[in-house]
């Protein structure tokens, strides 16, 4: 693993901050299946396992109903637009013993992996860059995005023939990112020198960095494209981005915040705070995105990373790395209302 000032990254070991390796140990706390009300029968979450998985999740029931084994280890995912395909990227391992998929060699090249979310089927396997980071698609439908942490930039996919369109420079050690409703921008969290690079799709050029603060993460933007929210690992604050001057306000989150949501109307965003190795955190801070106020902090496992919500605002789900868990809460009483068992070391989420 490669360290950073006593902090490990959160993926497979860029050649950057902090890396994770898992636990997979069964939470004391998991429950037998519940029904959630108001989620659609043909709803799925689907986590990237960095043991070298997919992990396929019913919604509805909370049942794991498929595990997509692949070949590497498996850092995010996301489902398209039109809900038919999953993204997913992927490094390969170093041998079979890694379990933990953490790579020692900052020179492996990685790949995107697209399945059939009706048949679980493999469609293809593009090659792209060191270390894959992130997948993001745009909400048109009209290309697959992914961060090349070890390379510095990123692949733009065509998401119709799964082909390498362009690449786009980014600053240095670039992770997670969103894209704009209108799917013109992209941004771009740069772990490697505290800033998030803006994308212009369209023209497959950066147009602009944007100063945010120590170690960004990842990042999410609201549907009116004004607000940009950028997780800071190196100062346990949110970044919150005034898109139409760059001024930013920083709100007190836990320790080690890794993955930001804003859940689909816009008012609260989660973030998912991961701590350290040796000192695990395991909570969500819920911010009010009128006021930029932690309303609540809510536990969930160890290693809180990956976090999305549903697409009717009632329940939250985060991957737990080191528990090998997803929680599930609710988002009412802002309680964990469930955890439920997946494969070795999740981290990314999507849904469905």
């Amino acid at each position: 693993m490669f360290k950073f000032k006593n902090l490990k990254f959160i993926a497979i070991c860029f050649i950057f901050p902090l890396a994770l390796a898992s636990c997979g140990s069964k939470s004391k706390n998991e429950q037998a299946p519940l029904d959630q009300v108001g989620v659609a029968e043909k709803s799925y979450y689907y986590t990237a396992n960095e043991g070298g998985s997919i992990s396929r999740v019913n919604a509805s029931t909370n049942k794991v109903l498929d595990t997509i084994k692949v070949d590497g280890s498996a850092h995010n995912v996301q489902i398209s637009p039109d809900d038919k395909t999953v993204g997913v990227t992927i490094t390969p391992k170093m041998s079979e013993k890694d379990n933990s998929m953490e790579m020692k060699d900052s020179t492996m090249s990685g790949y995107a992996s697209f399945y059939d979310v009706e048949t679980n089927k493999l469609i293809t396997k593009v090659n792209v860059g060191k270390h894959p980071a992130h997948i993001v698609f745009t909400p048109n439908g009209k290309y697959a995005l992914v961060t090349n942490s070890g390379d510095n930039n990123v692949s733009v996919i065509d998401a119709g023939n799964h082909s390498v369109v362009n690449k786009i420079s980014t600053g240095k050690t670039p992770h997670g990112f969103r894209i704009s409703m209108d799917s013109k921008l992209a941004y771009v969290a740069n772990m490697g020198e505290d800033t998030v690079s803006v994308l212009d799709i369209e023209n497959f050029k950066e147009i602009k960095k944007i100063k945010v603060g120590k170690t960004p993460i990842t990042t999410a933007v609201t549907k009116d494209n004004k607000t940009l929210l950028v997780t800071l690992n190196g100062e346990n604050a949110l970044a919150v981005v005034d898109l139409s001057t760059d001024s930013i306000e920083k709100i007190p989150v836990g320790v080690g915040p890794a993955q930001v949501y804003i859940e689909p109307d816009n008012k609260f965003a989660f973030v998912a705070n991961q701590g350290t190795e040796a000192a695990p955190s395991n909570t969500v801070s819920k911010i009010d995105l009128s006021t930029k106020k932690v309303v609540a902090t809510i536990e969930a496992g160890k290693g809180a990373h990956g976090i999305v919500a549903s697409d009717n605002n009632k329940f939250v789900y985060v991957t737990n790395m080191f528990d090998s868990t997803v929680s599930v809460i609710d988002n009412t009483s802002n309680k964990a209302i469930q955890t439920v068992t997946v494969d070795k070391t999740p981290n990314g989420i999507s849904y469905k």
